[in-house]
Parts: structure tokens; C-alpha cells; sequence
């Protein structure tokens, strides 16, 4: 389980020890908890990459989930020579808003001028969301539906594996519910379970929400 340094300084070589282990490139640690709950079951390891605070991120300026999630697991496999890296892309898309937020999830509200100042908390999901309300002010119920969607992607040595999508059908609500989930969670509902997803418990939530479904689909290919 243990690699030597070699090459450059963020470069690692691991051993086939680790060919069972997973290296995930996020500093999200919602996506992490995720991560690791959904594997437990495939007697798979999730680790973060080491180092990647350390690693200069790349562009994410693909059309799509599945480009940005390749581009990514390519790239930061070549940091853990040996060993398998997954990226993910993933995101809400509002029918209402012809798809967006899309690839630009994340930095939707950014994308308005609307970020923290530099010694502000973190305060990204409660300004995309309060943009998502806004945006969707004058749009009735029954409109108002949208899907969250993954992809995943898998490298090793900078040689794309193995890839992933999944999604999740639900509607944006008019006002936030629940204290669970990261993102869009407490405005994204489930009318089959009459919850948002920051109202389910991640057992239930990784067996139906676009990450746990991608993931199902994609760790069955590592074995």
C-alpha cells in the first residue's frame, strides 16, 4: 500500500497493492463521504489523492460532465503513477433554464459577480442556491423540473479506464428543506419519497441519487 516518491515533487509510484484502492481527486468532502459509503459495499478503498492541495487544478472548460470528469482522472492520475485515479463531474440541470446550471454548477453564482471575500466563510451553496431561486421566480410547479446528473472517470498513469454516468429525476423546489447533503440538495425534491435530497439518510440517498447510481455502474468494471 505504500509507493516511493520518484520524478517530480507531487509524483507518487505506487505498487499493484493498490490496484484495489481508489484514489479520488476532490477537496469536496461531501463528495468524499459519498465516495467511500457507496464502495464499502465493493470491498473497495477510497482515499483522496495525496497532495492534491499541492496539485494545480485544470481547466474544467469541457461541453460536458463525461469531458470535464475525463479530462480530470486523466490528468491527476499521472500525480499516483501506478495506481487508479476517479474524477467526477457532476451538477444540476434545470429543463426551465435549458439545462444550466450544467457543467457550471458549481460556479453559478460566481458566473454573477457573487462570491465571498477572502476572509469570509465559504458560503458557495447558499449563493448558487439563492441564484437558482431567482432565476426560477416566475416558473410555475409543474415546470420547474430538473435532474442532477454524474459522470465518473477512471485513469491510471494518464491512460483513461473506465467510465460512468448517472442521474436522478426530481424538481426544484421554492424554498430550501432539510440540513442534510451539500449543493443543491435542499432544493432539489424527490416527489416519489415526498423529501429533498437534504432530507434522506445517505443510505438511501447513495441508492438512488446520480452519484450512487454512477458509481454502482462503475465499480462492478474495476473488479
Amino acid at each position: 500500500m505504500r509507493g516511493g516518491e520518484r520524478g517530480s515533487t507531487h509524483t507518487r509510484v505506487y505498487t499493484q497493492s493498490m490496484e484495489f484502492c481508489l484514489f479520488v481527486a476532490t477537496t469536496s468532502l461531501g463528495k468524499l463521504r459519498d465516495f467511500r459509503a457507496a464502495a464499502q459495499a465493493h470491498d473497495l478503498g477510497i482515499e483522496p489523492l495525496p497532495n492534491l492541495e499541492e496539485i494545480q487544478a485544470p481547466a474544467e472548460d469541457g461541453a460536458t460532465f463525461a469531458a470535464n470528469a475525463a479530462h480530470k482522472a486523466t490528468y491527476y492520475s499521472r500525480f499516483a503513477r501506478g495506481a487508479l485515479v476517479l474524477a467526477d463531474d457532476s451538477g444540476l440541470e434545470v429543463d426551465a433554464l435549458h439545462g444550466a446550471p450544467g457543467v457550471r454548477s458549481a460556479r453559478f453564482a460566481a458566473d454573477q459577480g457573487m462570491v465571498d471575500s477572502p476572509d469570509a466563510n465559504d458560503n458557495t451553496d447558499v449563493w448558487n442556491n439563492m441564484v437558482l431561486l431567482q432565476k426560477l421566480a416566475e416558473v410555475p410547479y409543474a415546470k420547474r423540473t430538473a435532474r442532477y446528473r454524474c459522470a465518473l472517470a477512471v485513469a491510471r498513469d494518464g491512460v483513461l479506464l473506465h467510465t460512468a454516468e448517472g442521474w436522478v429525476e426530481g424538481i426544484i423546489l421554492d424554498a430550501p428543506r432539510g440540513t442534510g447533503g451539500f449543493g443543491y440538495d435542499p432544493l432539489f425534491y424527490l416527489p416519489e419519497l415526498d423529501r429533498t435530497m437534504a432530507e434522506i439518510d445517505l443510505v438511501t440517498k447513495l441508492s438512488l441519487s446520480h452519484r450512487g447510481r454512477a458509481l454502482a455502474a462503475l465499480l462492478p468494471r474495476l473488479g
